[in-house]
């Protein structure tokens, strides 16, 4: 077991950082390198974990923050141009100062989020034990790095909690549209053949995920149908006649797609709440189950593993 970084946990611990800065894509790069250095190196296997961390929570934390934003803006908005409106001052001169706050508080955000990878992965070229801010102490006790340097009977990371906290990770990356589903897919490629509880973990959780985004991107379809039927059938391209058969139809026809891609919009965020549910269960013990898939997910699984058992017996 090395003690000190050399220069190859270096480079793992490195890359898995900066691949913070591809923004989602590059989630699967401090799985990998946690996968290759986790009986080799305790310091790239937990700086591999920690990045894997950052990028999985810390785009969760940065869409909420974004969210949070655009609600105080909109209330801030509605209040300086309903007081614009009372007393007669010009809006755009009130909203001036707001707008560069709120520009200010945007990209700050936003250049937090990048630079905070950076000076770990400048840390980890030097060799220095980096931890993000909150979370880098709670990950280091929750996987005894340190202590597990400490004692002869367990000098490696606590392997439960490392299993755990890359499962976990794969939940919580459910908000990230399409490339969440890294965390899983490279999750259970790598580890679907040794572990039960990561390959029914990963396989759930990809297949939950695949179903969001289908949701998601299924709205979008839906509703440009329901728009572009509304065009075509109401004439919109000459003089259009809403009161025509065809043009009642049209209206029919976009009403229920629009009811539906609302139905699906209130669905979503309640599949990403979801998720992060599940992440937190699993880091608190529990082999969780999503609704329908996890049951179905887990019988499939069983049932493969009974059937390659009797193949082998054979």
């Amino acid at each position: 077991m090395n003690t000190t970084p050399t220069t190859e946990d270096r480079i793992w611990a490195v890359l898995s950082h900066l691949s913070s800065l591809a923004f989602g894509m590059g989630i699967l790069l401090p799985i990998i390198g946690w996968a290759d250095q986790r009986r080799k190196s305790n310091y790239a296997s937990f700086q591999s974990l920690q990045a894997l961390g950052y990028q999985s929570l810390g785009y969760t934390i940065w869409i909420l923050s974004y969210l949070l934003v655009i609600i105080a803006t909109s209330f801030v908005m509605l209040v300086v141009i309903g007081r614009g409106a009372q007393t007669g001052q010009n809006t755009d001169a009130l909203l001036g100062p707001w707008i560069i706050i709120i520009f200010v508080v945007v990209f700050g955000f936003f250049a937090l989020y990048f630079l905070l990878p950076i000076i770990a992965a400048v840390a980890c070229a030097l060799g220095r034990d980096f931890r993000y801010p909150i979370m880098g102490d709670r990950l280091a006790r929750y996987l005894r790095f340190g202590l597990a340097q400490e004692t002869e009977d367990s000098q490696w990371l606590d392997e439960d909690h490392e299993f755990r906290w890359v499962v976990a990770m794969g939940h919580f990356s459910v908000i990230m549209m399409l490339w969440g589903m890294l965390a899983p897919l490279t999750t259970l490629i790598l580890y679907g053949k040794q572990s039960f509880f990561m390959k029914f973990q990963s396989a759930q959780t990809l297949i939950y995920q695949s179903v969001t985004t289908v949701l998601y991107l299924g709205a979008g379809f839906l509703y440009l149908f329901g728009f572009v039927s509304l065009i075509a059938l109401t004439g919109f391209t000459g003089e259009s006649n809403l009161n025509s058969p065809m043009g009642i139809f049209g209206l029919i026809v976009f009403g229920v797609t629009l009811l539906i891609v609302v139905g699906i919009v209130l669905l979503v965020p309640l599949m990403h709440i979801l998720g992060q549910w599940a992440g937190y269960r699993v880091l608190k013990g529990d082999n969780y189950h999503y609704p329908i898939i996890g049951n179905l997910v887990n019988r499939q699984i069983s049932q493969q593993l009974k059937r390659d058992k009797e193949e082998k017996l054979t």
